[in-house]
Order: structure tokens, then sequence, then C-alpha cells
């Protein structure tokens, strides 16, 4: 049963602000989910109303956050992509809330909110990709075609996926505006994570943060860890997340086969994540697929030592050998012998760091990021 969406105090509602309603499956589920949060409760309040309906099963204490920072939450727990029935409180919220701008985020939320969108005859409909989905070509290039395709404006997160997008997809070039990701000042607390873990001063740590899934590749880190484990006596690798079951669980049986139980450490989902990588020598993406993963630009706030994948919007975010060491997809070995270089490199480490710190305050700022898409809502709606 979907809850409603509550009415705001009229004294908490000004006249002439932007109604924004947030579309997206769930919270606190991934990198996509987190920045469509911080996007939405974001918002100049002065100017934009933020609402948000997650379509899917949730996390009940990640609604409590954005309900927290002010923004109204409208959840329709859908459990199958064919029970339609349960897009109609969503219909009713957008027509009784006169919803200005309706920004939809991830393939499935693009599409159905594209339609409708149009159906309750939202002015202004945004469809955001993040670049990482894992739909079959041939689908998701007829889906952007002739569903996402008909938003007002589609955002890409680098352009490499507005690339995708235009060449692929078919969506007309001038409707696609490429928008970085950025993120809060990431601030650690200054508890000692090592010692929480028993890891003895001098030891090499190596973190990696990620949704556990196929496509964040992380049985290469683990591969690699068992590689490394000899030259590198008490090395220890640290893995942030989770994921569905049965991937983590592969994760599990993998750490366990190789024999690395005393090297891979798999933490679950941290709330502490700035703890960690202040933790960490070395921080790792290793991805077979990815759009502009908001760890990679947590690790470039932390001013860690970075290697990470050539994939996706990668190499738009960091320069290799000047931000962090790129490697290959797929490639253990390089993997192995990047994560190797900056562990016995301590300067090389600590240039690293500090370029891709410089970098990320300079251009993948929250507040930024947050200021230019309130921009595109008022560009949409002159319009």
């Amino acid at each position: 049963m979907a809850a409603s969406l509550p009415r705001p105090p009229r004294a908490q509602m000004p006249p002439l602000r932007i109604k924004v309603l947030t579309l997206v499956d769930r919270l606190g589920s991934g990198g996509a989910e987190t920045l469509a949060a911080r996007i939405a409760t974001g918002l100049d309040r002065s100017r934009f109303e933020p609402l948000v309906c997650v379509t899917r099963p949730t996390d009940p204490a990640a609604v409590a956050e954005v309900e927290a920072a002010g923004a109204r939450v409208l959840t329709l727990t859908r459990t199958s992509r064919f029970a339609v029935w349960h897009w109609l409180p969503l219909v009713r919220v957008l027509r009784r809330e006169r919803v200005d701008v309706l920004h939809a985020h991830n393939i499935g939320s693009n599409m159905w909110g594209t339609v409708i969108g149009r159906l309750a005859r939202v002015p202004a409909i945004v469809a955001h990709e993040h670049g990482s989905e894992a739909t079959p070509r041939t689908l998701r290039r007829l889906a952007d075609r002739h569903i996402v395709g008909r938003a007002d404006l589609v955002l890409a997160v680098s352009e490499a996926d507005r690339r995708r997008l235009v060449d692929v997809g078919g969506i007309p070039d001038d409707k696609v505006r490429i928008v970085p990701n950025g993120i809060p000042p990431i601030v650690p607390s200054g508890r000692d994570i090592r010692a929480e873990l028993g890891i003895a001063p001098g030891t090499s740590v190596v973190a990696s943060v990620a949704v556990i899934r196929p496509e964040k590749a992380l049985g290469n880190l683990v591969h690699a860890a068992a590689a490394l484990r000899a030259e590198l006596p008490g090395l220890r690798v640290l893995v942030a997340g989770n994921g569905p079951e049965e991937e983590v669980r592969h994760l599990e049986e993998l750490v366990h086969d190789l024999g690395v139980e005393d090297v891979v450490t798999l933490l679950g989902v941290r709330s502490d994540v700035p703890d960690l990588l202040a933790a960490a020598d070395v921080a790792v993406i290793c991805s077979d697929r990815e759009g502009q993963p908001l760890a990679l630009i947590e690790y470039m706030a932390a001013g860690r030592a970075i290697v990470a994948t050539r994939v996706g919007g990668i190499p738009e975010l960091v320069d290799d050998r000047v931000h962090a060491l790129l490697v290959p997809p797929g490639d253990v070995d390089a993997l192995a012998a990047a994560i190797r270089e900056l562990l016995q490199d301590a300067a090389l480490r600590r240039e690293l760091g500090r370029n891709a710190r410089d970098r990320q305050q300079a251009e993948l700022d929250l507040d930024a990021m947050v200021r230019r898409i309130e921009a595109l809502y008022r560009e949409l709606l002159r319009g």
C-alpha cells in the first residue's frame, strides 16, 4: 500500500517556489540513489520545494533522513515492473501538487517518469542517466530513443555517457547536457579504524567502497590481494559495501577459496567512510563498467592514492599518473602491479593524493552541481 504524501503547513509554502519531484527506485542503496537524494535535499528552499517519490521497497532510515532534510517523500512499494496500478498515487500527486519539474534517475525511473510525466502534463521532465545500467544494448537503445529521449532534458554524468546517449541511444544532441557529479566535504571524525579492526601500525591497507554487484568486479581485487600477499606481508584489503545476497555470498566464497581470509575483510555497509579512507594507503575501483562513480570522487576528496579501471567517465575525472594510476578493466595483473607500485612508493602516493584532492575541490563540489541543476530547471520552465 503506497504511503500518502503529507501536505506541508501553509506557513511552509511560500508562493512562486518551483516544485521539483525526484523519482528514484530506492534510497540509500547506491551512488545514483545517494546523489538523487543529495540533489533533492540540496535545492535552494527559497526558490524550490522538493518532493521525492521512491518506487520500490527501500531503507526506512534513508527515507527518514531525506524527510529530516525537509523533503516530503511518497513511497510506492512496487515489487513488480508489471504492477502499473502502483503508479496511480504518483499521477495523483503530480496533478494535485501541480509539480513543475519531474527529475528521474536511472533507466527504469527515467522511462516511467517520462511516460507518467507526459500523461500528468508536468511542464518539465528531466531524465538523469548515471551510466552504469546493465540493460542489454538493444533494449537500452530502444528505450533511450523512443522513451527517455522524449524527456525535455537528459543529463549525462560524463562525456563518455553523453556520447552513448547520442550516438547509440539516438537522443538528439541538443537535449543532452553534461553535469559532473559532486559530493559534500569529506570530514573524518578522527576514529582510529585501524585500531578498531586490529590492524597493526605500519601495515599496508587497501580500501574499496562499492555496492557488491557484478559490474563492480570486486573478485578481481580479491585475486589481486592473493597475488600480492606473499610479497607484501601483513597486507589488508578492506571492502565496504553491500549488495544482493547472492553476490555477497559469491564474493565471500571467493575469499575463502583463495585462502585470503586474513587479508581481505568484507565490512558490509559503513557509515564512517571518511574514517575508513583516512585509514587507507590506497583506494581502489576495479569496475568493468562505470558512469562517474561517487566513490572515486570521495577518494579524491580524501586525498587518497587511487587505482582505478579505465572505464566510463573515470578517465575524465582522473588523469593517469597525475591523479591516479589507471589500469585496463579485467586485468588482475595490472591491478596488482598498480597497487604494489603505490604501496611501495610513499612519495608517489602523496603526490597523486594531493593532485586528486585539488581537482575534486575545484571541480566536483556538490553545491556547485546543485546550483547548475537549479539553473537548468529554470531554463526549462522559461522555455
